[in-house]
């Protein structure tokens, strides 16, 4: 296979990451599309998820400090009734209960206790270290080990809809650290029946919001046009911090600071 010419590309891609794929193979097939030399994502998502993951490519990695520290939104799906290794539907069941008691109003009646700021023990299936290993690591060799409660901040949490199956429907608006597996598994402790992630998906971080992704048909397709089509997908840097107050600097101020 010829090797293939890279290029400077500096830019935010927004990626619509598919099921299947962890961030950085999607992030490398997308460097691959746009040939571009040098590129990170922001804010990994499992393979099981799918929607927005920003890649900055080029120059925009110096932006990517920004959007790892900013809020998300995810759209996801808890199954109620069962518990699993991994606190979604890719682990082994662990335990089963039954949910078909369950209505709405207990949903929002348990749902205002996980608003705001919170306490979250990690999953052990995360990339978090315990004496220099990865917890999913020791996970996979069946060893447990004690994780400590972090703060996490949750925005929002707006019930959605209960489905037929005890599928359970949330929007979630939360911090940078908040993983969505933990608080299923804490909604589906606090109703009694247990809960796992069934289906996830992010559609907003920081000033991003999925109306702008891409996938990765579409940037194939693109690909076919030529660079110049694939560029017109890219937004400027300083879209990362379209959120953040403007500051304005004398011409004397302004030297110095660009002076480091």
């Amino acid at each position: 296979m010829a090797r293939i010419e890279r290029r400077r590309v500096d830019g935010i891609l927004l990626l619509d990451k598919p099921a299947g794929l962890s961030s950085n193979a999607a992030l490398q097939r997308a460097r691959y599309l746009l040939r571009a030399k040098k590129g990170g994502h922001t804010g990994s998502l499992d393979p099981l998820a799918t929607g927005l993951l920003p890649l900055c490519l080029g120059e925009a990695t110096k932006v990517s400090a920004f959007l790892l520290d900013a809020d998300k939104r995810y759209r996801t799906t808890l199954q109620l009734g069962a518990t699993t290794t991994t606190g979604d539907r890719e682990g082994e069941i662990l335990e089963e209960h039954r949910f078909d008691s369950i209505e709405p109003a207990d949903i929002e009646q348990v749902l205002p206790q996980f608003r705001g700021d919170i306490l979250q023990v990690p999953p052990m299936y995360s990339a978090l270290k315990h004496q220099g290993q990865r917890l999913y690591q020791l996970a996979r060799a069946g060893v447990e080990v004690e994780r400590p409660p972090r703060a996490v901040t949750i925005h929002e949490l707006t019930f959605i809809a209960l489905h037929p199956g005890g599928l359970l429907e949330l929007d979630v608006l939360c911090s940078k650290g908040t993983y969505i597996r933990s608080l299923a598994e804490d909604i589906g402790q606090a109703l009694g029946v247990g809960a796992h992630v069934d289906a996830l998906r992010r559609t907003g971080l920081g000033p991003f919001d999925a109306e702008r992704m891409w996938t990765l048909e579409q940037l194939e397709a693109l690909a076919e046009e030529g660079p110049a089509a694939l560029d017109q997908a890219l937004l400027p840097i300083d879209a990362a911090l379209a959120d953040w107050a403007e500051v304005r600097l004398g011409k004397a101020v302004a030297f110095y600071f660009q002076q480091g």
